[in-house]
């Protein structure tokens, strides 16, 4: 037994006096030994699904769920969520944090777009010179308006209460389709729609009126008279429908929009980078030049900013096609 020194006595050479000298040797070896042994018992004591250390299951749950595992055999099976805490599925995470459908965000009443596919949505106004709510002045003439056809080529119509818009509220067919009151100072009233163009010398706040609508308002010999005139949102019968132009193709297109309750401040297609708001002409129609979005996706929206989208239609020369759809009554 060693010492507390941990030294050894050893054997003195003949001449030399006794004394104390360390073994190192022996007391090294002893202490590998036991550094291999600890390491041993390390080893052993955090081995996978040794009690006394994690299991290959614990790692599993607390690792990150992309840690990759060697091969199907190793890899230890992970358990299952408790059912106390399920974790919340993709699905559910998304309808707790999607926006109102945008049939919703409308004028909140069912419309016909669940029907046909078409959806409804909300952007900001965009009227132009004619705006709601504002009364203008101005002065009323009358024309033939023969087949009730004009410059926003809507085509033939029996509709007889039609006027011709000056060309500067006119604002390049922005006015086409806008269903207006007018009223004179004696308080009679007539509402027409716009279906024609008045220029020069027609002045600004001028309406050309049908023959049968200035007759509603005073005798046709009258020739002029001052009227004050406003937008109106009415109630109507028909729902938006789109005509493709004649000539149109997937390669150039002309699209109108017809029969709409308010007047359209703007026509988009669906393209691969999103919406592509195309150029409308002094006769009404919108342009695709290069046939981008021709028979896609089209998106309507009024001056009050609701967003009608229809779904793709048929590029159908010169045929109207129904939409089902229409803009809220404002």
């Amino acid at each position: 037994m060693t010492s507390s020194s941990h030294r050894r006595r050893t054997r003195p050479k003949p001449d030399q006096d006794f004394e104390w000298r360390p073994v190192r040797g022996p007391l090294l070896a002893v202490a590998a030994v036991a550094a291999v042994a600890l390491v041993v018992t390390l080893v052993l004591a955090f081995r996978p699904g040794d009690a006394a250390g994690a299991t290959g299951q614990d790692r599993a749950a607390s690792g990150p769920a992309s840690e990759a595992v060697p091969s199907a055999a190793a890899a230890p099976k992970r358990p299952s969520p408790k059912p106390s805490t399920p974790s919340p599925t993709p699905t559910a995470s998304r309808r707790t944090t999607a926006s109102p459908k945008p049939s919703e965000t409308a004028s909140g009443t069912p419309s016909h777009a669940a029907a046909n596919g078409a959806t409804r949505t909300t952007a900001a106004p965009a009227a132009g010179r004619i705006r709601p709510g504002t009364a203008y002045q101005g002065v009323a003439t009358s024309y033939d308006a023969g087949n009730g056809d004009g410059a926003c080529s809507y085509g033939p119509t029996s509709d007889v209460l039609t006027a011709a818009m000056n060309t500067a509220d006119y604002e390049t067919a922005k006015a086409c389709g806008a269903y207006v009151s007018v009223r004179t100072a004696s308080g009679t009233s007539v509402t027409v729609r716009i279906t024609n163009e008045c220029p020069a010398p027609c002045a600004a706040g001028q309406l050309d009126l049908s023959h049968q609508a200035f007759a509603r308002l005073a005798p046709l010999s009258a020739g002029r008279i001052a009227i004050t005139w406003s937008l109106l949102s009415p109630a109507v019968s028909d729902t938006v429908s789109i005509r493709y132009k004649t000539g149109s193709s997937q390669y150039w297109c002309g699209i109108q929009a017809i029969g709409h309750r308010n007047p359209l401040a703007r026509l988009e297609v669906r393209t691969g980078g999103g919406w592509l708001a195309l150029t409308r002409t002094g006769y009404n129609y919108f342009l695709s030049e290069q046939g981008t979005g021709c028979g896609g996706e089209i998106r309507l929206t009024d001056i009050y900013g609701e967003q009608l989208t229809v779904p793709a239609l048929s590029v159908r020369p010169d045929v109207i096609q129904h939409t089902g759809v229409q803009f809220s009554r404002h």
